[in-house]
């Protein structure tokens, strides 16, 4: 077969991987081959536009830090391909050196290549264990021609693709046995039922490779490696009838200058400013792992609670009435209780129930909130606004299912997980106990029915939440402590809320009861979770003094006294 001929592959059903790679080897236009050594380098091959990867034998053993003479073993190079074709849709040509041993050998690495996808291997007429080509190469002696014809025909009676490809290397010309002795155990390959001839050469000009496409004729596929001739121009080997060329081992070099020289860099430094704006970003890093997919995936298959995906916004932009002792240089939400700030309370309360993506909105002395965990918003009109105000500053991150919280909060930790599994669009928190812990809090809640334990499922939902408790004509049911709970539809249905209350002309001073009390005159359904205690507020010098009482009590026990 000329290589020059059209491919044998018809156009409709080269859709496989290996039908694909068969297409490039008998292909009328010069083809090429991109060097891959694991899955982020197989993918940046794609991103690259190239149609088929080289997973050469080099790189791989060099990324696994040992050398190239079969120190990594077979099992060990083809699970690594795995990686490589599941990061990639493109046809992988493996160097799979001498084989990895006699014919039998092989044949499993033939059966085990298919199996992985990969669509072809390219196996080289030495002697196992290999060296790599250009470290002494003309001392390292050749394999039988019988035994080598051997192995291909019983890597060919092996496959179960027809379209899987096994490619002869024939080193003769790097051992220094000369041009003859080439062609002749490249014909015995070709006649042994190798799709394509890979020849070699270590010579810093192509004439051997251009004097063998030459006497070569065009008897069948021929592939280049020109790392050694890398200055010739292309349109040389075009001319020259070859099929493919394979850029053989420049992905890892690139790799190792670039992490030798930013090491360096760090090392003599001790900083890492020289070097970030250099190196590709972490954000870049997350989209070659392809994150993204991960993050739709999760929103089609895992509920909201078991996959993490829930947010809190964290209303933490006052300084505290009643508490300026303790709040000159730092907001409420830093003062210290039982050894921790109010602030690292609720956020390891969300964490523990997988609620990862915080953000708090800041206002008075927002520069002394730690940051660790939250994403910090801030509302730099703190002094004259109020609740809804803080609110709307992070409104984006109602993308998710979200707990609005007040910063001044700590509680037992089963509030907020039936908090956050309730299935209703809206879901608030009701203490229901009489007032002698939280008197302080004055968000008086009437509700649909009052906290009758023996009714048990029932569903109770909030009609009104006032500062007065004689406002609604009857005595309130509970307290609001502060939590609600915003899911599916009803994100879209705050958002639009928020957005309309903006409009009126006194929006700085409306909290939080206002815009659950316009949600309510809306028609919409405000589920109510009734507790009884187990929560401190924390709104004057009493309630701090408490609220160190009660977190004191969920320490761990055995925690106590620990460094």
């Amino acid at each position: 077969m000329n290589a020059r001929e059209p491919a044998l592959v018809p156009a409709a059903i080269a859709t496989s991987r290996s039908a694909r790679l068969r297409q490039m080897l008998t292909s009328n236009e010069l083809e090429f081959l991109m060097e891959a050594h694991n899955g982020l380098s197989a993918r940046i091959a794609r991103e690259a536009g190239f149609k088929a990867i080289w997973g050469s034998g080099l790189s791989i053993s060099a990324q696994f830090g040992v050398r190239d003479n079969n120190e990594a073993s077979w099992t060990q190079v083809v699970d690594n391909l795995e990686f490589m074709a599941d990061a990639s849709d493109l046809p992988i040509l493996l160097d799979g050196d001498t084989g990895y041993g006699n014919f039998n050998n092989v044949r499993r690495l033939v059966r085990k290549l298919e199996q992985r996808g990969i669509a072809g291997v390219c196996i080289e007429d030495k002697q196992f264990p290999k060296t790599n080509s250009f470290i002494k190469g003309e001392a390292q002696p050749l394999a039988d021609i019988d035994e080598f014809c051997g192995k291909i025909k019983a890597g060919k009676d092996s496959q179960t693709d027809e379209h899987f490809s096994i490619v002869a290397r024939v080193e003769a010309l790097i051992a220094g046995w000369g041009m003859d002795e080439a062609l002749k155990r490249a014909e015995a390959y070709r006649q042994a039922g190798a799709d394509a001839i890979l020849i070699h050469s270590k010579l810093s000009k192509p004439d051997e490779i251009l004097t063998f496409a030459r006497e070569w004729a065009g008897r069948g596929p021929l592939v280049i490696v020109p790392t050694k001739y890398y200055s010739t121009p292309t349109d040389v080997f075009r001319k020259a009838g070859i099929s493919t060329v394979i850029w053989a081992n420049h992905q890892i070099r690139a790799a190792v200058s670039a992490m030798q020289a930013v090491t360096k860099t760090i090392y003599d430094t001790q900083t890492l400013v020289d070097v970030e704006d250099r190196i590709a970003t972490v954000n870049e890093i997350f989209r070659l792992q392809d994150a993204d997919e991960y993050s739709e995936a999760e929103d089609r298959y895992l509920s909201a609670t078991s996959r993490g995906a829930g947010s809190a916004i964290v209303l933490a932009a006052s300084r505290g009435s009643g508490l300026d002792v303790y709040t000159e240089d730092k907001p409420k939400v830093m003062l210290p209780v039982a050894g921790k700030p109010l602030l690292r309370w609720l956020v390891d309360a969300f964490k523990k129930q997988s609620v990862n993506d915080i953000t708090v909105v800041g206002g008075y002395k927002a520069e002394a909130i730690d940051t660790a965990g939250i994403k910090l918003v801030r509302n730099e009109r703190f002094a004259q606004t109020n609740e809804l105000a803080s609110l709307a500053c992070a409104v984006g991150a109602l993308d998710n299912d979200t707990v609005i919280s007040y910063g001044d909060l700590v509680f037992r930790s089963y509030i907020l997980r039936d908090l956050v599994e309730s299935e209703a669009d809206f879901s608030v928190v009701v203490d229901s106990s009489p007032e002698s812990e939280n008197s302080s809090t004055r968000d008086f809640a009437w509700c649909s029915a009052a906290d009758e334990r023996d009714l048990f499922g029932n569903k109770v939902f909030l009609e009104r939440v006032a500062s007065d408790p004689a406002a609604n004509g009857a005595a309130p049911h509970g307290r609001w402590i502060g939590l609600v709970n915003v899911r599916g539809a009803g994100r879209a249905k705050l958002a639009k809320k928020l957005a309309q209350l903006q409009t009126r002309a006194d929006f700085d001073t409306l909290d939080m009861p206002a815009l659950l009390n316009a949600l309510i005159a809306d028609g919409e359904k405000i589920e109510v979770q009734y507790v009884h205690g187990h929560w401190r507020g924390v709104n004057d010098l009493e309630d701090f003094r408490r609220a160190g009482d009660f977190a004191h009590a969920q320490t761990p026990l055995g925690a106590e006294g620990q460094a």
